[in-house]
């Protein structure tokens, strides 16, 4: 395939940024998305000119790290698939591509394709965890958990970080991630002594990291290569009214 890639490139976080326009021919419908992208920079190395940075690591669709917006859709026109797995197949021989960073007040750019997420970390460390010693892995049965809560913890445990909600979500919300990483806790015994503390602490991290609002647009599930549901938020929700209508701060024992 030949192909018309208009990609966004910024040389660091304070320089304006444009689109550059690179044709990009023999395109196997094989390749994946980044191993087009490899294919552009290593011709933009022999010509002497800057490669296109973007994040990626395993490539495998699991570690988060790859992050795109593929002709305006985060990870791309496939849904349930991450940028590194989709493969160019989803394109047309002539097509032109846009490809941009993830959009976002609280993903700043660092360089072309790559913003920094470290706003997720700090909504991790505001509650993210469990601070109560559990010792090593109890017997399968002796804390019964009900299967509905299983899966629907399992579920939201599947989420890698990746940030798409964010980048899909016309507020910029993270509020799809920071609901999942707390219900992957809420719903299982473990996470009982904190939920409500935890609660407070994340949504208060959230937007104090600059995320914006949720107001159940519902752009940010459909975009999540993990398929995390909407409810999730209102499991959320749920919490942090029970938590405020009990007067619960953020501090652990409130």
């Amino acid at each position: 395939m030949n192909l018309t890639l208009r990609i966004w490139r910024q040389k660091g976080p304070e320089d304006k940024g444009r689109m550059v326009t690179y044709p990009v021919d023999d395109v196997s419908p094989d390749m994946s998305f980044l191993e087009m992208l490899d294919v552009l920079n290593e011709r933009l190395i022999l010509a002497g000119e800057d490669p296109v940075a973007f994040d990626h690591d395993c490539r495998e669709g699991i570690c988060g790290m790859c992050g795109l917006m593929i002709n305006g859709d985060a990870h791309g026109p496939q849904r349930g698939t991450t940028a590194c797995q989709l493969h160019m197949r989803q394109f047309k021989d002539g097509e032109t591509i846009d490809i941009e960073p993830w959009r976002a007040s609280a993903f700043p750019v660092v360089k072309d394709l790559v913003v920094n997420r470290s706003a997720f970390d700090k909504i991790i460390a505001a509650g993210g965890y469990v601070t109560a010693p559990t010792g090593s892995a109890p017997e399968a049965h002796s804390t019964p958990v009900a299967k509905a809560n299983a899966d629907a913890a399992f579920e939201s445990a599947a989420c890698i970080g990746c940030g798409a909600c964010v980048a899909a979500c016309p507020n910029g919300s993270g509020m799809l991630f920071t609901a999942a990483k707390l219900t992957q806790l809420s719903l299982l015994p473990q996470g009982q002594p904190e939920r409500y503390t935890r609660v407070i602490g994340m949504v208060n991290a959230h937007d104090e990291a600059g995320f914006g609002g949720c107001t159940n647009a519902g752009e940010c599930t459909p975009a999540c290569p993990k398929g995390i549901p909407l409810n999730t938020i209102g499991r959320l929700n749920r919490d942090y009214l029970t938590a405020t209508a009990k007067g619960t701060n953020n501090t652990p024992g409130s």
